[in-house]
């Protein structure tokens, strides 16, 4: 017998509406400032690299003391999309939010958001990712978050403050930023390795 996905799972789903207020995207924008940027790097961990052919983009990292009430949301969150789409085993948060600004022509080329070993060689291993945009569509143009397993490619409209959570073994890419700044707060969500 050849075992098959229920009908009901995906590996895309996007909130129905936005988790946070305009607002509270701003306060998480001057959070993400307020934390050391850095030049984004590819491969991740100690191993990642400096590769402007494949990602330009500035980031910071938002402890998990900063904001413990957007930590709640988005966890709360995460249970309801894994349950509903997903049903990953042991899924919970792993890892500090990353705070992205691409700015013009910032881009982030096809990648996966894999860790297969998870970090530092250790348990758990990323499972969905998250993406919530904290710009108004109207600062920017551009940008597109794309899937390359979805078919035609067409971009998905998030609004400021929706999030896209995503199976993090799905390819994916941030498409070049043609006017203005792209600011997204960029999650994952790790588990025991799949069975």
């Amino acid at each position: 017998m050849i075992p098959r996905m229920p009908r009901w799972q995906s590996y895309v789903a996007t909130t129905t509406q936005p988790m946070f207020t305009p607002e509270q995207c701003k306060m998480i924008i001057d959070a993400g400032h307020q934390c050391k940027p850095e030049q984004a790097k590819v491969g991740g961990g100690e191993e990642g690299k400096y590769d402007t052919k494949k990602r330009v983009t500035t980031i910071s990292w938002i402890p998990f003391d900063k904001l413990p009430q957007m930590y709640k949301v988005i966890e709360n969150q995460l249970s309801i999309i894994n349950l509903n789409h997903f049903y990953f085993d042991g899924v919970s948060l792993t890892e500090p939010a990353q705070f992205t600004e691409y700015p013009k022509t910032g881009f982030y080329d096809w990648h996966m958001d894999l860790n297969a070993f998870g970090q530092d060689g250790q348990n758990p291993i990323r499972k969905i990712s998250m993406t919530c945009l904290l710009s108004d569509p109207s600062e920017f143009k551009g940008g597109d978050l794309l899937f390359s397993d979805m078919g035609d490619n067409k971009p998905l409209q998030l609004k400021q403050g929706q999030a896209i959570f995503f199976a993090s073994f799905l390819r994916h890419k941030v498409a070049p930023v043609k006017k203005g700044i792209r600011r997204s707060l960029v999650m994952w969500f790790g588990g025991p390795p799949f069975k």
